[in-house]
């Protein structure tokens, strides 16, 4: 299925309800048709081979996304938040393309042969004078075709942009949604950046389950709160430097968000103490834990409600580690945990995730298709328990070896951050000439807190074993984090290494 479809059917069967900003005011599912329409007749009107975004949350985003697709053009929204040389060098590779841009992004980048850049309300005033085109004379394109293509971090050499195609995004929504299933009052607020697959997908799960969608232009846990509060949202998805920051302020305020029913969580290791300061706060609200990657068109296993709640409430050891999980794999999606070579691994053996489905894409833009019988490595270290739960233990190559031992850094940082002087953490190993590698931990304390070094470390000796205590804590102001909550642990890795040998 093409994602066209998906927005045709959405206007056909509730076209009048708003699909995106104030209930009353909003942007309709008929408007949305119409604006992706016309987008699409403006773009194909400029013989390009893409169409693309550097701009925050708004709903120019669904605009230009479904608007690419009846172009029959790949969509490509780019982080705004990139050093000028790293956006110019990303928007070159694009060429020949346009993009819609803030407008202090022109003046950092300046001019780029083969790029058009197009300021926000440049477009939109442009788009009224285009004749919305009918989708059989501008779509010429499949479900096999480039739908978005979104470009990595590139902390390990030059950014590759991650291929999704129609077929993938659709086949993610048809599985996980239930069409026009959400409630008339329901309102997601999207609050994770346009060049984040989750991002990405909220645009398209929520116009299939017709929910109003509000967006919140960049993240600040204030305007958060004050905006799930004041449009009464019900479904929100944050990352999890988002939560800890978000449960502030709501203790802050007082405010427990009465409306919200929904909140999911993902793109970075959660600390269960957080999830469950969470669950404490909002007791009326699901939480879910959702797994993804950019690569598998989003989610690919979710922890629910009743194991967030009874992990909470159980006695179990079993039952209590589960809120560490990111739940069972989806229905639709298979997944394995192999060794080095490739060969699957039995229950409780960690080892890289492996993954395969109608979702899973596994593809980069100028690379030979790197899926064996649709199977794609993650690069994700974890294990499936007996019962079918899946556990990460960070990339592959965080994984610290001590001597003969592979030791999970997140394991090290659940201890760590269950002290009560300590409100963040994070470990990694550093070289060794004795064991190959060290364990080191970053720690942030909380406000008004102390501890020494030596009582953190036997805080850890407590609760593991000897080989995962830290033979170092660094105490610092804050940790590096991209803006999407994943942890910059290679550039703490280097840090710390580098400060060792001093």
């Amino acid at each position: 299925m093409h994602l066209t479809t998906l927005l045709e059917m959405a206007a056909e069967g509730f076209g009048e309800h708003v699909a995106y900003g104030p209930r009353t005011g909003g942007v309709t599912y008929a408007d949305l048709l119409d604006r992706a329409r016309r987008a699409g007749a403006w773009a194909a009107a400029r013989r390009v081979e893409r169409v693309g975004l550097v701009d925050v949350n708004s709903d120019v985003v669904p605009t230009l996304l479904f608007g690419a697709s009846f172009a029959g053009l790949p969509f490509v929204p780019v982080n705004y938040r990139l050093a000028d040389e790293q956006l110019t060098a990303i928007l070159g590779r694009t060429a020949p393309s346009v993009f819609v841009v803030e407008e202090e992004v022109a003046q950092r980048v300046g001019r780029i042969d083969g790029v058009e850049l197009v300021a926000r309300a440049e477009l939109l005033d442009q788009l009224h004078g285009v004749h919305p085109a009918d989708a059989s004379s501008t779509l010429d394109s499949s479900p096999d075709d480039i739908a978005i293509l979104l470009f990595t971090s590139g902390t390990t050499g030059d950014p590759k942009a991650a291929v999704l195609r129609h077929r993938h995004l659709a086949s993610y929504v048809i599985a996980t949604v239930e069409f026009m299933s959400a409630a008339e009052d329901e309102a997601a607020l999207v609050s994770v950046p346009p060049y984040h697959v989750a991002g990405a997908s909220a645009v398209v799960t929520n116009l299939y389950a017709g929910r109003r969608v509000v967006y919140l232009p960049r993240f600040t846990p204030e305007a958060w709160v004050a905006t799930a509060r004041d449009e009464a949202v019900t479904q929100a998805m944050v990352v999890p430097t988002m939560l800890a920051r978000v449960l502030d302020v709501l203790e802050r305020e007082d405010e427990r968000l009465p409306h919200l029913r929904h909140l999911s969580y993902g793109g970075g290791r959660m600390p269960i103490p957080v999830i469950e300061r969470a669950l404490e706060l909002l007791p009326h609200v699901d939480f879910v834990n959702a797994y993804g990657l950019t690569e598998t068109s989003s989610t690919i296993a979710v922890l629910g409600p009743h194991d967030h709640r009874s992990a909470v409430a159980a006695s179990d050891p079993v039952l209590r580690r589960r809120l560490g999980s990111v739940g069972r794999p989806l229905p639709t999606v298979e997944v394995e945990i192999r060794d080095a070579t490739g060969a699957p691994l039995p229950a409780a053996e960690p080892g890289e995730i492996w993954v395969r489905g109608e979702q899973v894409a596994g593809e980069y833009l100028g690379h030979e298709d790197p899926l064996a019988d649709g199977w794609f490595p993650t690069q994700d270290a974890g294990l499936l328990d007996a019962d079918g739960y899946l556990y990460l233990e960070g990339r592959i190559d965080d994984v610290i070896v001590r001597g003969a031992e592979n030791l999970s850094p997140g394991e090290i940082e659940d201890v760590l951050a269950r002290h009560p002087a300590v409100a963040d953490a994070a470990v990694v190993g550093v070289p060794d000439t004795e064991w190959g590698e060290k364990v080191v931990a970053a720690v942030v304390l909380a406000e008004g807190c102390a501890v020494t070094e030596a009582e953190l470390q036997e805080w850890v000796k407590r609760n593991l074993r000897s080989s995962k205590l830290p033979t170092r804590v660094e105490f610092r102001e804050d940790l590096p984090y991209t803006e999407t909550g994943k942890l910059l642990r290679r550039v703490l890795r280097d840090e710390l290494g580098g400060r060792a040998q001093l």
